[in-house]
């Protein structure tokens, strides 16, 4: 969405309605201390991109920072508390566009939205609830360190309109191996920047994913802004090469 992180905490600022400054420099990453975030978001991965993923943490690490293995212990359940407080709050959300203008929606978010109108209160009090445990897990796994570091995605882009896509062995749904490692911090509000760090051996990009503290998006956005010339192979690579796709936020 930006072309660096410099430029996506431009846009954060100007979202938020504050005037524009010129950023100060980035410290240098030594002495950072990162969460690798490995078990459930590892345990399904393309082989190219957790190659270039591993070749990243390299690179930190010869740069000064200190990475540490950790991991979410529910995160494995993620899917369907978001599925839950989902649907149910987009339902609540669009009701009254659905009644009177249903057929301006695509036939997959309509029936995706219809569905959340028979999610029970119960069930969606139970999701509420598994929330909660997973904001207390990731803060956990956050604790003493500055930030979490995970894949954007677990496999390269996916050709428009394929349904599955074999990895690990196994068939996946494109749209569930998509989410699989964003959708954790979708459900518990953790701000979260990717920056590209590589490509396959296809050309294809991969992206590091770093999350920060709820509440702390300026933070992380500096957090990035110290690794990314390490991470970015943009900034890494000659003037020669091709440029890779920009920094996104969420």
């Amino acid at each position: 969405m930006c072309r660096s992180v410099e430029d996506a905490a431009i846009v954060y600022g100007a979202l938020r309605g504050m005037p524009h400054r010129p950023l100060a420099p980035a410290p240098a990453p030594r002495g950072l201390r990162l969460g690798v975030l490995r078990g459930y978001f590892t345990a399904l991965l393309d082989p190219d991109i957790e190659s270039i993923v591993e070749q990243t943490y390299v690179r930190l690490r010869e740069a000064g920072v200190e990475l540490r293995d950790v991991g979410v212990a529910h995160a494995s359940d993620v899917a369907a508390v978001y599925t839950l407080i989902a649907l149910a709050e987009a339902a609540v959300y669009h009701a009254k566009t659905l009644e009177d203008r249903a057929d301006d929606y695509t036939t997959n978010v309509r029936l995706r939205l219809e569905t959340g109108r028979y999610i029970l209160a119960e069930d969606y009090l139970r999701a509420l609830r598994g929330r909660d445990v997973l904001i207390r897990e990731v803060d956990a796994a956050m604790e003493g360190l500055d930030g979490l570091l995970l894949p954007a995605l677990p496999i390269p882009a996916s050709t428009i309109g394929v349904p599955t896509v074999r990895i690990g062995g196994s068939d996946e749904q494109v749209r569930s191996i998509t989410l699989r490692l964003t959708q954790l911090f979708s459900v518990t509000g953790h701000p979260a920047i990717t920056i590209p760090c590589g490509r396959t051996p296809t050309g294809l990009p991969a992206g590091l994913q770093i999350v920060g503290r709820r509440g702390r998006t300026a933070a992380l956005l500096d957090l990035a802004r110290s690794v990314e010339p390490h991470v970015d192979m943009n900034s890494i690579a000659s003037s020669g090469r091709p440029t890779p796709p920009p920094p996104s936020t969420s």
